[in-house]
């Protein structure tokens, strides 16, 4: 089993803000592989899909960004999972807006999901699909920034990173991180940045 951890807040107020775009990956996997209604489980809505002949647990964590960890440990307790068979979907404030970074391990790079996750696994060999979010252009704190909606003109250039970054699960899922990073980072800034 593979499973797909996308990185976001809970409740109506976060919805289309910049760091529930790993939410969006994951409602794009939802809808091309026609999961059911998700269920409540391990502190997350989960959906269990089949991808490439294997199943992949599409997981959104309703603990709060901060807190994100703790969901995935219970998952990996549960399904007694190796950590090399999550990836994990979050938005990256040093990404341009809509590009993406696939990495196997690394640092958090600041973003504090996946510093939990990481905390809460002990490791930080958990693979991360990053996608660009961009920072604040007019002196705004960061932390506000990732809590606004993305502009109407930003969608326009989100929704076709989402699909990308769908593919490059489903290349993750078939042929392994190695091919997807191969595809997918190609091109982007700081390249042999492991974080």
């Amino acid at each position: 089993m593979n499973v797909l951890v996308g990185l976001g807040n809970p409740g109506k107020k976060y919805e289309g803000t910049r760091h529930n775009v790993g939410w969006l990956v994951i409602g794009e996997m939802a809808v091309r592989h026609g999961a059911a209604r998700p269920k409540v489980k391990f502190e997350a809505e989960i959906a269990e899909v089949p991808v490439a002949g294997k199943k992949l647990l599409l997981v959104a964590p309703q603990t709060f960004m901060n807190a994100s960890g703790r969901s995935v440990r219970q998952l990996v307790d549960f399904y007694q999972l190796a950590a090399s068979e999550i990836l994990v979907v979050c938005d990256d404030i040093n990404l341009p807006l809509a590009k993406l970074r696939m990495r196997r391990s690394g640092s958090s790079g600041g973003q504090k999901g996946l510093e939990n996750v990481i905390s809460h696994l002990g490791t930080q060999d958990v693979p991360r699909l990053r996608i660009g979010v961009g920072q604040p252009t007019d002196g705004r704190d960061s932390a506000d920034y990732v809590l606004d909606r993305f502009s109407k003109a930003e969608m326009r250039e989100i929704e076709p990173a989402v699909r990308g970054a769908a593919d490059a699960v489903e290349i993750w899922i078939a042929e392994g991180i190695d091919r997807a990073m191969n595809q997918f980072n190609v091109g982007y800034k700081n390249d042999d940045d492991k974080s």
